[in-house]
């Protein structure tokens, strides 16, 4: 928790001091998809990662990999038994003719309160079902996560998915003079 609360307080301070290189995301999150994939086995669950279209952003690659990584193992944590925590990586195009990044997290768990979506970015926020000791969490992460998006120009929001679950939705910019391929 100690570490935990050392990042967000240097995220709350401005953007790290690292330089920004351009990071190929597909890899990046690929990586973050293996691992998470092999500790849901512990839990008779996987992780599916979809790489639509190859995303090249510009950005803190430790930054970014904690930010995905938080999300990615909240999915997991929180998707029922025997599901597949589902990832899809894809650009998206916008009107001003720059294109996004879209990664979407989708788990099988039980979902958010509508009212409280915007809620689970809050710093030690934590639902009233994950608040005993049996949950592990600290209330962190996802604010984490919600601050390093921030800081790469990009969203983080979350929505709960028909059927059930919950998708965390993360749009970056891409790296200068990438179009988008939809």
């Amino acid at each position: 928790m100690i570490g935990e609360l050392l990042s967000l307080s240097s995220l709350e301070s401005g953007p790290p001091q690292s330089a920004n290189v351009e990071i190929n995301l597909a890899d990046l999150v690929t990586g973050i998809a293996d691992d998470a994939d092999y500790e849901a086995k512990g839990r008779e669950c996987h992780v599916r990662l979809t790489v639509q279209d190859e995303c090249t952003v510009f950005g803190n690659p430790d930054l970014l990999h904690h930010a995905v990584e938080n999300v990615v193992r909240n999915a997991v944590r929180y998707t029922a038994p025997a599901t597949t925590v589902d990832m899809v990586l894809q650009t998206e195009p916008q009107a001003n003719g720059h294109a996004l990044a879209v990664l979407q997290v989708r788990d099988y768990g039980p979902g958010v309160p509508e009212a409280e979506t915007r809620n689970i970015f809050q710093p030690f926020y934590r639902l009233t079902d994950a608040r005993d000791r049996q949950s592990g969490g600290t209330g962190l992460g996802l604010a984490i996560s919600e601050r390093a998006i921030s800081l790469h120009g990009g969203q983080i929001s979350a929505a709960n998915a028909p059927g059930g679950g919950l998708i965390v939705e993360i749009r970056l910019p891409l790296a200068a003079g990438m179009k988008a391929t939809a």
